[in-house]
């Protein structure tokens, strides 16, 4: 049951009072006493809860006022936001919503309006007296500056900006300026690691799980400086082995594609109990055509490569197909893999599963995760003799300067392709943060 936006949650110990903090930024949101807050502690900290009660709460006390609510697309206000805003609001306080349009008007005549920011316009040209924007960082660096923040002039509104860290990106230099005290007195940033208030058993858990980096920024909510190599926790002294030798053919086989042209990849690998003693992945082979290459060429390969192989084969990689397929989970690249594959192991025998692609950064981090967790666990590793080019790739992919993380693919075009097939299936399966890992014994 969610606590009620009128029964001064925020003070009671068995909500968000058990931390000070958490209670501090509730004050804060709910008493006015900042025009702006800034809220970017690690996850499961309360930060998106509180900002949700505050919300329903002013909204309450506040008559005649029009407040906003983003998040970085239509699809994740709508699942983060929606529900629980229907349910903390009581029923007789509501005077008309739309499900379609996603808005609710109270009967003291306050407005909530949600709004994904990957299409701002939606909301441009509008009065707004509040905006809360949820994962700040994730959005376009001129949302702030250029369609939020001009709204709110002539009302001289509220905002609230808060988010995990996403690299030092432009979330990054906001709080940073307000640090250095360049939004005045009335702009304050609220920060807390997730350690301080969560279960340690599952912060435990989480330090298996991530590497140090991630680990930081996504549960100390620290802005952490992704420079260099991308898959930084990558050693060949620690991750290469001779892995080919412990190929099982009857386990499962798994085929990561990158639809690509020059060029065309794809990186095999089974889960395997590693040289280490922990049960991961080897990428004990893969496809590599340096020019003119194209999907029927990678697929053929690996049906000609494998064709002996006698378990099942899972299919992961880029869920739009390349530039030449459309937007539907089975676009033309997949349907010509799927094809080809089928006509050789059997069509029982092919399991597919692509998703939406996630952020690269998340791509990379959980590929990161995978190399090295925080406690020291390698569940990665890679067949150099086979897989010579997902060996090059992790030696040698680098992060753009300036970014919070995106891959440099301009200056070494050879490269990023087949991490990148390697990295939907890692993301797919072990994703980071507090979402749902798959086990390896989904596989069998």
């Amino acid at each position: 049951m969610l606590p009620g936006p009128t029964s001064r949650w925020f003070e009671r110990p068995e909500t968000v009072a058990a931390h000070h903090k958490r209670a501090e930024y509730a004050k804060a949101l709910l008493g006015n006493e900042f025009r702006y807050v800034f809220n970017h502690s690690g996850r499961r900290s309360w930060k998106t809860e509180t900002a949700k009660r505050a919300l329903v709460s002013r909204a309450m006390d506040e008559s005649e006022r029009r407040f906003l609510v983003g998040a970085p697309t239509n699809k994740q206000v709508k699942r983060i936001y929606w529900p629980d805003l229907k349910a903390l609001i009581p029923r007789n306080w509501v005077e008309e919503k739309s499900e379609g349009e996603l808005w609710i008007r109270l009967v003291n005549k306050t407005e909530i309006h949600l709004a994904g920011m990957d299409a701002p316009d939606r909301v441009e040209g509008q009065i707004w007296h509040l905006a809360l924007l949820d994962e700040t960082g994730n959005m376009a660096e001129r949302v702030w500056p250029e369609v939020i923040s001009p709204m709110l002039a002539d009302t001289k509104g509220i905002g609230w900006l808060i988010g995990v860290p996403e690299g030092r990106n432009h979330y990054f230099d906001y709080t940073q300026a307000v640090k250095a005290g360049k939004w005045g007195d009335d702009a304050k940033v609220f920060h807390w690691p997730s350690w301080e208030i969560m279960d340690p058993e599952e912060i435990e858990k989480q330090k298996g799980i991530l590497d140090e980096l991630t680990f930081n920024q996504e549960f100390g909510g620290e802005f952490v400086h992704f420079a260099g190599r991308a898959y930084y926790a990558f050693d060949e002294k620690i991750h290469c082995a001779p892995l080919r030798e412990r190929y099982n053919p009857k386990a499962p086989l798994v085929f990561c594609f990158d639809f690509n042209v020059d060029p065309g990849v794809a990186a095999v690998l089974q889960p395997m109990k590693l040289p280490n003693g922990l049960d991961g992945e080897a990428v004990i082979g893969e496809v590599y055509v340096p020019r003119n290459s194209n999907t029927e060429i990678v697929a053929r390969e690996l049906a000609l490569k494998w064709r002996e192989h006698q378990g099942r084969i899972h299919l992961y990689g880029d869920f739009t197909g390349g530039a030449r397929g459309s937007a539907k989970l089975r676009g033309s690249d997949w349907d010509i893999i799927q094809q080809i594959l089928r006509a050789t192991f059997g069509a029982d025998r092919i399991h597919i599963d692509v998703p939406q692609n996630p952020p690269v950064r998340r791509r990379v981090n959980a590929v990161n995760a995978r190399l090295k967790s925080v406690n020291g666990d390698v569940r990665l590793m890679v067949d150099p003799a086979h897989a010579p080019h997902v060996v090059k790739d992790l030696e040698g992919v680098t992060i753009l300067e300036g970014t919070s993380g995106e891959i440099d693919k301009k200056s070494s075009p050879q490269l990023s392709h087949i991490s990148d097939a390697l990295g939907y299936y890692i993301h797919r399966l072990y994703p980071p943060g507090l979402e749902k890992e798959a086990k390896i014994g989904n596989l069998y």
